[in-house]
């Protein structure tokens, strides 16, 4: 497995080993002990979670206040996004910077995103399918997005114009204001 730290410390870049040969691939998608040695602490996650999108659908910025906070890890299982994780823990050096990587079901990288980041992704294939783990349940009250153009974030959204957007996440609010 290859793990590469991201510009944001705590954010990491999983690509798990794939063994080809001419039936096909078989891969370990998650393995408990192993993923715990690579973000050195224990992980519990309570829940999983799938996502279906069309092209050009942006989801997020999305993240819950405590006590329900949630890391996640995310994965792709059917076509390409453009994943994006923002630090928005207040006393942090990074607080408003952001990262983004390409996660498809062709490269099968993985994104591990800690507490403390809001998190979204814009669809680049026609449709595309997510899979991912989070470490506390879904919590309606705690629930909150950020617009996801916020110029006091300034993500490179890969020049999408108009997004498709939820009514959620098209009536967020700025980061500065939540």
């Amino acid at each position: 497995m290859k793990v590469t730290n991201l510009s944001i410390p705590g954010v990491l870049l999983i690509e798990p080993q794939v063994f080809r040969d001419e039936r096909g691939l078989f891969f370990e998608s998650f393995n408990q002990k192993e993923f715990e040695e690579i973000v050195g602490m224990s992980v519990d996650f309570v829940q999983d979670n799938q996502s279906y999108s069309i092209k050009n659908v942006l989801r997020g910025l999305h993240y819950q206040t405590p006590p329900m906070e949630q890391a996640k890890l995310v994965r792709v299982v059917h076509g390409e996004v453009f994943d994006v994780a923002v630090d928005i823990r207040k006393n942090s050096p990074t607080y408003r910077q952001w990262v983004g990587e390409i996660l498809s079901a062709e490269n099968r990288k993985q994104l591990w995103i800690p507490k403390g980041f809001a998190h979204g992704f814009l669809t680049l294939t026609d449709s595309a399918s997510l899979l991912y783990k989070v470490t506390n349940y879904y919590s309606k009250d705690c629930e909150r997005s950020i617009l996801w153009r916020d110029s006091n974030i300034d993500i490179d959204w890969k020049n999408v114009n108009n997004p498709l957007l939820s009514n959620k996440d098209a009536n967020a609010e700025f980061l500065q204001e939540v």
